[in-house]
C-alpha cells in the first residue's frame, strides 16, 4: 500500500492508498475537502470533528440516494466495487476511523 499526503481544510494528512488508486483517492479527498469547507463556511462551525461528521453524513446520504436512483455509487478504492450499500458504509466508517486516529479527533 502506498502512502500519499493530502490536504483537507488546509490540514495535512498521510493516507494509505492502494497502488494505482491515487486518482480515485485524490477525487475522494477533493469531495471531502469541498464538503467540509462548504459546511464550515455556511454554518460557521469551528470544530473539525463536527464538520467531518456532517460532511460524512452528507456524502453517505448522496451515495445512498444515488444508489436508490440506480446510479453507481462512487468509491475511493476498487476493493468494494460491487459491494452493497451496507458494506460500502462499513468501509466508509473504517476509513473515517483510520483518518481520525487513535484519539478519535482530527486535530
Amino acid at each position: 500500500m502506498k502512502q500519499i499526503e493530502v490536504q483537507i481544510m488546509s490540514q495535512s494528512y498521510l493516507l494509505g492508498c492502494p497502488e494505482g488508486g491515487e486518482a480515485l483517492m485524490m477525487a475522494a479527498v477533493g469531495k471531502v475537502d469541498a464538503a467540509m469547507c462548504k459546511i464550515r463556511d455556511a454554518a460557521k462551525i469551528k470544530a473539525r470533528e463536527r464538520i467531518a461528521v456532517l460532511a460524512a453524513l452528507n456524502l453517505a446520504f448522496e451515495n445512498t440516494e444515488n444508489s436508490a436512483a440506480g446510479a453507481p455509487i462512487s468509491t475511493t478504492s476498487n476493493s468494494n466495487i460491487g459491494a452493497g450499500p451496507s458494506q460500502q458504509l462499513t468501509d466508509l466508517i473504517a476509513k473515517l476511523d483510520e483518518a481520525l486516529g487513535d484519539d478519535g479527533q482530527l486535530l
